[in-house]
């Protein structure tokens, strides 16, 4: 659906997966494995444009539901380049494990793990604070991941938070703590994100908070302990 002009996201992709089509396309992580498929439909018959137009696909993080469409999506588009921060280059490529979830979220983890096998790659791109990618300004947002990445989008005043900040259509909530690594961190991400300027908000899960969703963040950031 489209959200704003030119920013879409993919419906029925599990994290939110966002097209950003202007003169090329930028995506906005990937999904679970499989998504990918869902991810090209969108484009070739919504969007009516052709893969090889994705220019960047920008993950704001390295949890598997963010990036595990990446294989599949590079095949369709071998051109695009990826495009992480560079404090989560080191879990996108393997070289340190991603920590687990806490608790249930967990356990069913490592059993998903048995059938859903993470793929791990080199980026082309490491991004840090307020570097500019496709036109969106980086916000490195850490806590629920040391890298996790937010991205502002300053034409139509649109932030993409990925994971650091969730909104169910009534609520805005943290990330969840049993797959944030630091919380007391990533609640001083929320405080950053609350000082930008942006009226639309979109998350890695939920929906979209599409009027004054500055103010409500910085309503909300108001709240949380220090």
């Amino acid at each position: 659906m489209e959200i704003i002009s030119g920013i879409h996201q993919v419906d029925g992709v599990n994290g939110n997966s966002y097209i950003v089509a202007r003169e090329s396309l930028t995506i906005i992580d990937t999904g679970l494995p499989g998504s990918s498929a869902k991810i090209i439909k969108y484009i070739t018959g919504d969007l009516r444009r052709d893969p090889s137009e994705i220019s960047t696909i920008v993950l704001t993080h390295a949890h598997i539901d963010h990036v595990g469409g990446i294989t599949k999506m590079k095949q369709a588009a071998p051109g695009a380049k990826v495009a992480v921060h560079t404090a989560e280059a080191a879990y996108i490529t393997g070289k340190i494990p991603i920590p687990p979830p806490k608790g249930v979220m967990g356990f069913l983890l490592r059993i998903m793990s048995v059938f859903i096998k993470q793929n791990f790659f080199e980026p082309d791109i490491l991004l840090d604070d307020g570097d500019r990618i496709d036109g969106l300004v980086c916000v490195h947002t850490p806590g629920h991941t040391p890298g996790s990445l937010g991205l502002l989008d300053e034409a139509t005043r649109t932030f993409f938070a990925g994971d650091t900040l969730r909104y169910d259509g009534k609520t805005l909530t943290e990330g969840p703590k049993t797959a944030t690594l630091d919380v007391d961190q990533e609640r001083a991400s929320i405080r950053r994100i609350a000082t930008l300027d942006f009226d639309t908000l979109l998350v890695g899960h939920g929906v979209p908070l599409r009027t004054g969703a500055g103010e409500k963040v910085r309503e909300f950031a108001g709240t949380l302990p220090r």
